[in-house]
């Protein structure tokens, strides 16, 4: 490596630190604190600062063009399942399927469902008056049941579309978002299972914890009548099904261009996620100014995300621009470590670090990306649930996510830092080595 390089890496090491301490330490604003970093990254490597501030707000404008829409209509599409009733509908269902004794088998499909559409904070306030209810009504262990929920939402929100933080990594590594939806599911089986429900039987004999008392669900102005069971899993189903179908079509050798042209406009995430709101909109029967309202109250959660998401694209450009992601390149093909190793470690660093699995993968897209042109055999898609499993590794104090689990499930401190924080680490080390054996055979 030149020295030019290693001074670059000694700068980026910098950077990283300043952002660690202004929001693990001083508690800085996210967005802030990526700006600050940015321009100490840029200011220290040449840059001028006129510089620097066009090659951030460049950045923070691709990355937010992709995902924007995705993730504000993806929230609205959350919102309406959970004013609606319709999650309460599919609960009650699965429990009948499932029986009281299996039930958190249930809550594990029901988070699948839920957390494919909506992100982790809002997919657990969803899900916790229907996890309480459960037991208090199966007389089930607390924790049996609200483990395996915590990993599959956790999951879903660092590795699936249209979540963030994989949108960004999908963009960044020129990832085909139905493969990662594919291959995110086939890894989540067997990272569920060991950061569920077996982590749970260790966790309901060495922690003490008991259900909350059940908190009613928020009253609507108008009382309005659930929907149906099958209208609740039409919903559900129909962003998941238009996201695949462009991919799908690829895979048809001899697809007509038509529906080829057809489906690359249903396919896209924002369009998809546009027809799923109006579709959703029509089936639960909301008036106009009940879905402009359910809607403008879910969008209003997701402002500080967008922030943050862009920022961290913005760090990315300028980590791009001032030659210190090329730098970290070298040094990882110095080191000889494989890619999907690399991007997973990178991920797994700043999330310990902030604290925040966009802000993880956001920036461990930026250190990876410069790999793929030297490492043409590397999966794209594979890539991208490594790197997610990675940003979900080891959540603990400085994470917003552990204080919403704290405070939703009534844990204390202690007893969130061995359920929860365990459960993390459980679900990014058993991602890696999923990812690394799907890689393997694949």
């Amino acid at each position: 490596m030149s020295p030019e390089s290693i001074n670059l890496l000694y700068l980026s090491l910098g950077a990283v630190a300043v952002l660690i301490l202004l929001i693990a330490w001083l508690r800085l604003n996210a967005f802030l604190a990526l700006l600050f970093a940015a321009l100490l990254m840029g200011l220290g490597a040449g840059m001028s600062p006129a510089k620097v501030a066009t090659a951030f707000q460049d950045g923070m404008g691709a990355t937010l063009g992709g995902i924007a829409g995705v993730l504000g209509l993806g929230t609205i599409l959350g919102g309406m399942l959970a004013v609606s009733g319709g999650a309460e509908v599919l609960a009650v269902r699965l429990v009948q399927i499932f029986g009281p004794k299996r039930v958190h088998w249930c809550l594990m499909i029901l988070a699948l469902a839920v957390g494919l559409t909506t992100w982790f904070a809002v997919g657990l306030v969803m899900l916790a008056p229907i996890l309480l209810t459960l037991a208090k009504e199966t007389k089930e262990p607390f924790l049996k049941l609200a483990i395996p929920m915590l990993a599959v939402l956790s999951i879903m929100h660092g590795v699936m579309p249209p979540h963030p933080g994989p949108l960004v990594a999908i963009e960044a590594l020129h990832a085909n978002l139905g493969k990662v939806m594919l291959w995110g599911l086939v890894a989540a089986i067997p990272v569920a299972a060991i950061s569920g429900p077996i982590f749970a039987k260790w966790a309901v004999k060495n922690v003490q914890a008991s259900a909350p008392p059940p908190v009613a669900a928020p009253s609507t102005e108008n009382e309005r009548p659930k929907p149906t069971l099958r209208a609740t899993v039409a919903v559900l189903s129909l962003p998941v099904i238009l996201l695949l179908s462009q991919t799908a079509v690829e895979l048809w050798p001899k697809a007509p261009a038509q529906l080829k042209n057809i489906t690359g406009v249903i396919g896209n995430p924002t369009v998809a996620l546009g027809l799923s709101v109006i579709f959703a909109s029509l089936l639960f029967r909301f008036t106009r100014e009940q879905s402009l309202k359910v809607g403008e109250k879910a969008i209003a959660t997701v402002g500080m995300t967008l922030l943050v998401v862009g920022g961290g694209g913005g760090f990315n450009r300028v980590l791009r621009e001032s030659g210190a992601a090329n730098a970290i390149g070298e040094m990882a093909l110095a080191f000889h470590l494989p890619t999907l190793v690399f991007g997973w470690l990178c991920a797994a660093l700043i999330r310990v670090a902030t604290g925040s699995a966009t802000v993880a993968i956001t920036a461990a897209c930026g250190l990876v990306a410069p790999l793929m042109v030297n490492s043409p055999g590397v999966n794209p898609e594979l890539l991208v649930v490594g790197i997610g499993c990675g940003s979900l590794f080891l959540s603990h104090l400085n994470d917003a996510g552990f204080w919403i689990v704290k405070e939703t499930l009534g844990l204390s401190v202690s007893q969130t830092l061995r359920t929860w924080t365990l459960t993390e680490t459980l679900v990014g080390i058993s991602g890696l080595l999923v990812t690394l054996a799907l890689d393997a055979v694949f």
